[in-house]
């Protein structure tokens, strides 16, 4: 079957390429702009969320989205921004689901959130790395996955590290895009590369990760193929 209508939308600072029936595509716009006004508002009303690099305490009544980000933040050990990309992808594609999607994809900035009744390839992208022209073969699979990745050279995001890529693979998005950050702050040198993942392994929900960093890539737990693939990185969901 067709994977459907792939079209990008910026909505403020979320910029981000959604696949899927062109039927679903009002829904999954509709779930970013709630996304966003609920976080908005929490942050209007306590600015130091948006601010703090360390996991944050969740008070009652918080929407849904800073719930998600707060658990995916305590999780991996880093600030629950970390974890804006992964919630809001994960909320759009949840949201296709309930509008009868059962092949979506929403990339946010290289955080991507994707139920698919077909194989798909996710190109890994490093930026200057020598290490190109591989994608991970995600099979069909009729829940969420999050395929996350963060970078110390490519893109805005903060990283203490330089990783050309830090990749995790979650069915909890939020917790992959907190995750990916954790990892790129870890991976500083090649060598910092054989204990770079050791803390994913209190993180039974991370199924897998890769690290790259110049010439070099080194991988952690389950992780789909691995195929060579002609990766277009024009179609890389990034800002103007």
């Amino acid at each position: 079957m067709s994977p459907g209508k792939t079209a990008r939308y910026q909505v403020k600072e979320t910029i981000v390429t959604v696949i899927a029936d062109e039927a679903c595509h009002e829904a999954c716009l509709e779930a970013i702009y709630a996304s966003r006004a609920d976080l908005e508002l929490f942050i209007a009303k306590d600015p130091y969320f948006q601010r703090t690099l360390e996991p944050y305490p969740c008070p009652p009544g918080a929407p849904a989205i800073v719930r998600r980000m707060c658990d995916a933040a305590s999780k991996a050990g880093v600030g629950p921004m970390a974890a804006v990309a992964g919630a809001i992808a994960a909320n759009a594609v949840e949201a296709m689901i309930a509008a009868g999607a059962t092949h979506a994809l929403v990339d946010n900035g290289g955080d991507i959130a994707l139920i698919n009744d077909e194989p798909v390839l996710v190109g890994i992208y490093a930026g200057d790395s020598p290490v190109k022209g591989l994608a991970l073969e995600i099979p069909p699979r009729d829940r969420i996955l999050g395929i996350c990745t963060s970078s110390g050279t490519v893109g805005p995001s903060i990283s203490f590290g330089n990783a050309d890529a830090a990749l995790v693979i979650s069915d909890d998005v939020p917790l992959a895009d907190a995750a990916a950050t954790a990892l790129g702050n870890r991976i500083t040198d090649a060598a910092s590369l054989e204990t770079a993942f050791d803390f994913l392994r209190t993180t039974p929900e991370v199924t897998g990760a890769i690290g790259i960093i110049g010439d070099k890539m080194a991988t952690y737990g389950r992780l789909p193929r691995i195929v060579r693939a002609r990766v277009d990185y024009e179609k890389i969901t990034k800002g103007d």
